[in-house]
């Protein structure tokens, strides 16, 4: 009797699903740290800081408020400028990939071999695999310019955004403030 034709099934069905479930959780949950957009390109907050002090201020309150949309911006920039670059945006796609599954969507411990791998080890060896793939496309000098591209706008907003109608919860407002005096 031949199977021909016939398409193989995975026991593993329910597991997987899971795994998505999970995953998508937990993507839905990084980007409810997200602000609205309106929020952040509200026209009516935007000027100009009144020094220095001001602009530093401003910074950082908006880089503690904002973060995610800033690094969505950051890698949007980054895959706009890798547009032109067929294989480093597909090696890029790779890494994000590499990224979400053995760091940030990873439930469990890592274990390669029978040994326990820790967070860092696994952040060192995939920042060192990235940095050593992008090199490999020659594509360095475009990422690095968008990189600080990305840096720079992110820089500009961050300062010429108002901070008196944020609205932080206590978790941000404990980042900002400054450690008790001894």
């Amino acid at each position: 009797m031949t199977n021909y034709g016939t398409i193989p099934t995975s026991s593993s069905g329910p597991a997987n699903v899971e795994y998505i479930s999970r995953a998508k959780d937990r993507i839905k949950e990084g980007l409810g740290t997200r602000r609205p957009w309106k929020e952040m390109f509200n026209f009516h907050s935007l000027n100009l800081p009144s020094g220095v002090n001001d602009a530093i201020s401003r910074i950082k309150t908006n880089i503690s408020y904002f973060q995610m949309n800033y690094a969505i911006v950051a890698l949007g920039i980054v895959f706009l400028s890798l547009l032109w670059h067929a294989i480093s945006l597909i090696v890029f796609l790779v890494l994000m990939a590499l990224w979400l599954f053995l760091y940030f969507l990873r439930d469990e411990p890592l274990v390669v071999f029978g040994r326990l791998i820790s967070d860092r080890v696994v952040l060192i060896v995939l920042f060192v695999f990235t940095i050593g793939m992008l090199l490999l496309t020659n594509a360095t000098s475009n990422i690095l310019i968008s990189l600080a591209v990305a840096v720079v706008v992110v820089l500009i907003h961050a300062s010429i955004r108002k901070t008196d109608d944020l609205f932080m919860d206590e978790e941000d407002a404990g980042f900002l403030r400054a450690p008790p005096s001894s």
